[in-house]
């Protein structure tokens, strides 16, 4: 008999015993799950409009239910998803996950992205980035980079140009805060990620930076994520403030489909009911796409809570998930600090941070 999971919540479903489709990495798999008791030209019906549609239809009939296993390609035909209009069907299910690039059926082994001397990914260091939310002077940038680098980051962030709620704050020094980032660069070594908030502004976001952030709010702006990934350069692509994990990965398929392998998946807190904290860090999500995905994950613990006193503990967190790094905000005076001044750990926290999460990356096989 052919058993029939109903459960709709399911975006999978397993393939009928001794039915094989051929491996094509454009191919869409799908189930059409037929109402119990219809006649045979209402099977048929339905299978010809699988046709129609550009699919290839095969039925397997059970002695309680119907199904017509669908081959097709989405990209250049019309979703099978809509039959679900048709009156003979009862649901449409996927059999291969929508993000194909993304996941680990199309790569096993965990993705390394090499930028600005360090590897990034798989069991390589443990990756630190740190710095200000926001580029606000010379001397500001200056003296937080030099701190972050003494206490054991590779990566310098600051952000040149800032997406705010209200247009009457701070929104960044613009290609000045970049000029700055990049004279940071050099005096101490450090690469540079910095946000890239609009299409205009992507080539010259790239001139300077060695990756390319896109923010929670426009991580499905896939306009913009376009551009950015034509650059070449390594993308960090952060979770959106109600982004469901498929949602978000299959952003990172916009990404690897322009040719550009180089994705971090930046986990940064979800808007939940919770007011305690400024969002909920769902850690949960991390261990989810190291499963499904082989691309590096980062974790923002300063985004993700909004508060400076957390963000230690949250970092452990991360390091014991098998992360492949954190992103902290650092500030020489948080209270003085144009933005976000509340989340952002000084460097005297900075150092205790990373002195206490050595145990927890070594725990997971990662250099110490």
């Amino acid at each position: 008999m052919l058993r029939i999971s109903h459960a709709r919540q399911k975006s999978t479903f397993p393939l009928p015993q001794g039915l094989h489709f051929p491996n094509k990495s454009t191919s869409s798999y799908m189930i059409v799950v037929l109402k119990p008791g219809l006649p045979q030209s209402q099977i048929d019906a339905v299978a010809a409009e699988v046709t129609r549609l550009g699919y290839e239809p095969r039925v397997i009939q059970g002695q309680v239910q119907t199904v017509i296993a669908a081959l097709g390609d989405e990209s250049t035909h019309h979703t099978l998803e809509t039959l679900t209009a048709l009156p003979q069907v009862e649901n449409v299910l996927r059999v291969q996950k929508r993000y194909k690039l993304v996941s680990r059926q199309a790569k096993s082994v965990d993705t390394v992205i090499e930028v600005a001397g360090q590897r990034i990914g798989a069991k390589e260091k443990f990756c630190v980035m740190a710095g200000p939310c926001s580029v606000e002077s010379e001397k500001q940038l200056m003296m937080t980079a030099k701190a972050v680098k003494e206490r054991g980051a590779t990566i310098l962030r600051g952000g040149a140009f800032k997406p705010r709620t209200s247009p009457y704050e701070f929104q960044g020094l613009g290609e000045s805060g970049l000029k700055i980032l990049a004279q940071a660069r050099k005096e101490y070594g450090l690469g540079i990620v910095t946000e890239v908030l609009a299409e205009k502004d992507v080539d010259l976001v790239a001139s300077y930076a060695d990756i390319l952030q896109i923010g929670a709010r426009n991580s499905q702006n896939y306009a913009l994520i376009t551009a950015a990934a034509k650059t070449g350069r390594p993308i960090l692509l952060k979770r959106g403030l109600s982004m469901r994990i498929e949602e978000w990965m299959l952003a990172a398929e916009y990404v690897l489909s322009q040719g550009n392998p180089n994705v971090m998946l930046c986990e940064r807190g979800i808007r939940t009911f919770e007011t305690y904290t400024r969002n909920t860090l769902d850690l949960g999500a991390v261990a989810i796409v190291k499963q499904e995905s082989h691309l590096p994950v980062i974790v923002d613990p300063s985004q993700g809570c909004g508060r400076a006193d957390l963000v230690l503990e949250l970092c452990k967190g991360a390091a014991a998930l098998n992360a492949d790094g954190i992103i902290v905000e650092v500030h020489p005076n948080p209270a003085e600090a144009w933005s976000d001044g509340q989340q952002q750990v000084d460097p005297e926290l900075f150092g205790k941070l990373m002195s206490a999460i050595k145990p927890f990356v070594q725990a997971v096989g990662r250099p110490g």
